[in-house]
């Protein structure tokens, strides 16, 4: 099963590309992992890429596809894939399909898990930090004591990129991104959308309901 896996910051889309890439037994594709091998393993590929990150440029698309085509390729994927945080534009879906074509396979779905901003805004900008590395959430996972790290008793801060403007700017990059995406892959009549609202158990029941429909016997 061939799936590529949208969510905004705060979706819990990592939590669930975990969990499906287990239940399905196929590997989790993350372009920042992918990226992260090259470069340990300093193949071809990987050089390239670093010679634009290290003067901090984004890496072009012809490295990144060249670099997907190759993970692709590999022998754990002929089973199937979850691509997550690939593609990010409409050329690089393109090319995405040009990469299976050639390797007569095709993406089976395209999950879009959904949150409202006001809930990303509430999930993102409620998490605070404490210097010995334990994270709380003021809702969902608050200390003890608030303001004080149950483990060190250091006061937890609030970190930059938690706060409110600059999740609202994450959340606007975010959509720029991926509303051209989301049409692309619905015109294809690809796309599947999973309320994300709800609980990780309930949002995963959600989506193995959809990918089951492609497993054989599945309703």
């Amino acid at each position: 099963m061939n799936i590529v896996l949208f969510g905004p910051p705060g979706s819990g889309k990592g939590t669930q590309a975990k969990m499906l890439a287990e239940k399905y037994n196929i590997p989790h594709i993350s372009t920042g992992d992918i990226l992260r091998d090259n470069l340990k393993n300093k193949t071809k590929l990987g050089l390239e890429a670093k010679s634009y990150m290290d003067k901090g440029e984004l890496v072009p698309d012809d490295v990144l596809i060249g670099i997907i085509k190759d993970r692709l390729s590999q022998p754990d994927c002929a089973s199937g894939f979850l691509l997550d945080g690939y593609p990010r534009t409409v050329p690089q879906a393109d090319a995405l399909n040009r990469i299976l074509n050639e390797m007569e396979k095709k993406l089976d779905v395209v999950l879009n898990i959904n949150v409202p901003d006001e809930e990303l805004i509430k999930r993102l900008s409620g998490r605070r930090m404490c210097t010995c590395g334990a994270s709380y959430h003021v809702l969902f996972n608050p200390p003890k004591q608030e303001g004080i790290c149950d483990l060190c008793g250091n006061r937890l801060y609030h970190r930059d990129d938690d706060k409110e403007e600059a999740i609202m700017n994450r959340l606007d990059v975010y959509k720029s991104q991926t509303q051209p995406l989301i049409d692309y892959y619905t015109n294809d009549g690809m796309m599947v959308t999973v309320n994300g609202t709800v609980s990780i158990s309930e949002v995963f029941d959600a989506i193995c309901r959809v990918l089951d429909d492609f497993e054989p016997g599945g309703s």
